[in-house]
């Protein structure tokens, strides 16, 4: 008979056993995307291809940080896209009308994206509205915000911003190392931390960490407040890249970056997630997205298939939460 001591020891073991499993199964897609497209381009496989790819993905990489830790408490933000164009749209502002410096505008879009996230936090736990609902609204405030900062047309800035994503270490850009940086830093958070923990539990049964003498808002605030601060810092990145803030960027990419955090495993329902999954996730998209370009699939086309890869995370995800279930 199984001691009552070592139940919680093999949990655990299983639950990195999971992991681990989550891991190879998303490296070995990753690997036989890269394999097929490389048999259908011969382009595919070069040093230019990877770091295009490297400097491209960290806006998605750092917004699907933030989602992955909504997700897991069992919320979800359709803002991060026009909180992201605000944010953007806020440091030209200050850098183009203003003159601030970049190290000063930079903040300042960062603190204006987590308000966003603040407000939609609050509101949804205080009121106890549905995240979903209270995004859709935080996202056309913004939107509108964005346009009206801009009047409505893109601020050009020119290269006083391009040294954030510009090459210095093997083709790959500082926005790049440090994207990785909180990739590591938000794995530690939500596997060594406290916070990561009561993250994770309040997903998994909200109800019974508040009986436990803990009160979950706050935390879940503060998850909302952080994905709107990445959201500001992929803002930072996107501004570095195009050189100019465009009111009208970060459409539809709160889909994308659902679709990456979905396909790295994290549970739609809450409670399960992981940081790292979540970059794999990223990657695998990105690689779909360069890969059907390079060879020559349509803009509708590209959409279809993307959309037909979510549906099937999804599906799978689904399975794997019976599995666990009927393990149990």
């Amino acid at each position: 008979m199984q001691t009552s001591s070592s139940t919680p020891a093999v949990s655990r073991q299983a639950a990195y056993l999971a992991g681990f499993k989550n891991y190879l199964g998303l490296m070995a897609a990753l690997l036989a995307m890269c394999v097929m497209f490389a048999f259908l381009s011969e382009n595919f496989l070069s040093a230019a291809t990877f770091i295009t790819l490297s400097n491209d993905i960290p806006p998605l990489v750092v917004m699907s940080v933030g989602m992955t830790f909504i997700l897991i408490i069992g919320g979800i933000d359709l803002s991060v896209g026009s909180v992201m164009a605000l944010a953007a749209s806020m440091l030209s502002m200050a850098m183009v009308r203003w003159g601030w410096p970049l190290y000063a505008a930079a903040p300042l879009g960062v603190v204006v994206a987590a308000l966003c996230g603040t407000l939609t936090g609050m509101v949804s736990v205080h009121w106890r509205i549905p995240s979903f609902i209270v995004s859709l609204g935080v996202l056309e405030i913004a939107r509108g915000l964005a346009y009206q900062v801009t009047n409505s047309r893109t601020e050009y800035i020119g290269s006083a911003v391009d040294v954030i994503s510009s090459p210095i270490l093997f083709g790959m850009s500082p926005a790049f190392l440090s994207a990785i940086a909180i990739v590591i830093i938000a794995q530690l958070v939500l596997t060594r931390t406290v916070l990561g923990r009561y993250w994770i539990g309040i997903g998994t049964n909200e109800e019974a960490v508040r009986l436990s003498g803990v009160n979950p808002n706050p935390s879940k605030i503060l998850a909302f407040a952080l994905m709107g601060a990445l959201a500001g810092i992929a803002a930072l990145f996107q501004v570095s890249r195009l050189e100019a803030a465009d009111p009208n960027g970060g459409v539809g990419m709160e889909l994308q970056v659902i679709a990456a955090v979905v396909i790295g495993g994290t549970s739609l329902m809450g409670g399960r997630g992981s940081i790292v999954s979540t970059f794999i996730g990223v990657l695998i998209i990105s690689v779909l997205e360069a890969g059907l370009a390079q060879v020559g699939v349509s803009e509708p086309m590209k959409r279809i298939i993307t959309g037909a890869v979510i549906v099937v995370a999804v599906i799978l995800d689904t399975y794997r939460r019976r599995g666990q279930r009927h393990a149990r």
